[in-house]
């Protein structure tokens, strides 16, 4: 048997993972983020997911995120009023995108609550195009059975724990009464934002059309239902599941900005202004969502 002495750690045909850690004399620790199913060790308190690069640049730009990579994954990070923020931009719309995105996000920052940030198209009388709904329910409307006489529909609800729907109501009570915000744009154009509370339907399907069969379904489920999305849905189910691994809630929460009525009129033109109001409003929500470890 050969006796090696030496200063540092020594190790001889075995495996041995040493993390950020240092031994001697004036040592160094470099610290990196992990890559994408490491553990965290940066955690944020809260993430974002977008979809559209019209909607990650709004958010981006409203609360001063700045640009890293993870691997082949870009990431976005600041603290915003006291608040640690990463962000992520999915990789395509839909429902599996949105699980996947959250998927890197939580592997690598697992932020305690969620927000998927942009636009959506309001169903519901009582929200104009440039509001912003604000939803911690859910009804995925796809579930469906194929019949010889029909489609007949399964509507299935997720709500966000109760956490998140405290928060949004207390962002809600200091607001008043009617919930208003007064918005300026990068342009320097004010516009007063209507700010509604309520569930979001959730599907595969872009809707154009005020007498599609998603609409009147959802009509018929919930009359409360304000707007209609297609990643919802993925986000409050994946988060849902992953509690079960986790051992703790993963908190979760919609802020869609109202483009379009989805219906004949959906145009592309309003796109831009309602992602920025829902940026906007994130921005303003943050101390809320606010979590101590």
């Amino acid at each position: 048997m050969t006796e090696q002495r030496v200063d540092g750690i020594l190790n001889y045909r075995g495996t041995m993972t040493v993390r950020d850690s240092a031994v001697g004399s004036n040592a160094t620790v470099v610290r990196t983020t992990p890559s994408p199913g490491e553990e965290a060790t940066e955690r944020a308190q809260v993430g974002v997911i977008t979809i559209l690069p019209l909607e990650t640049r709004a958010v981006r730009h409203a609360l001063g995120l700045q640009r890293e990579r993870v691997g082949d994954l870009t990431f976005y990070r600041a603290v915003v009023d006291g608040v640690s923020v990463a962000a992520t931009m999915a990789l395509e719309q839909g429902q599996r995108s949105a699980i996947a995105a959250y998927d890197h996000l939580t592997g690598v920052f697992d932020p305690e609550v969620t927000v998927l940030v942009g636009i959506g198209g309001g169903i519901h009388k009582s929200v104009a195009i440039g509001d912003v709904v604000l939803a911690t329910e859910m009804v995925y409307y796809d579930l469906r059975k194929i019949t010889p006489s029909g489609t007949d529909r399964r509507g299935q609800t997720r709500s966000a724990p109760a956490a998140v729907g405290h928060a949004v109501n207390d962002f809600l009570t200091d607001l008043g009464t009617p919930s208003r915000l007064t918005i300026e744009d990068p342009a320097g154009t004010t516009r007063p934002v209507a700010v509604h509370a309520g569930p979001i339907g959730s599907g595969e399907a872009v809707i154009a059309d005020e007498d599609a069969g998603e609409i009147a379904f959802l009509a018929s489920f919930n009359d409360k239902i304000l707007a209609v999305d297609m990643e919802a849905g993925g986000l409050g189910q994946a988060c849902h599941e992953r509690s079960a691994s986790s051992g703790r809630q993963h908190r979760w929460l919609v802020v869609r900005g109202i483009s379009d009525r989805a219906d004949r009129t959906k145009a592309d033109a309003p796109q831009q202004v309602a992602a920025w109001h829902a940026a906007q409003v994130l921005r303003r929500l943050l101390p809320y969502l606010k979590t101590e470890r």
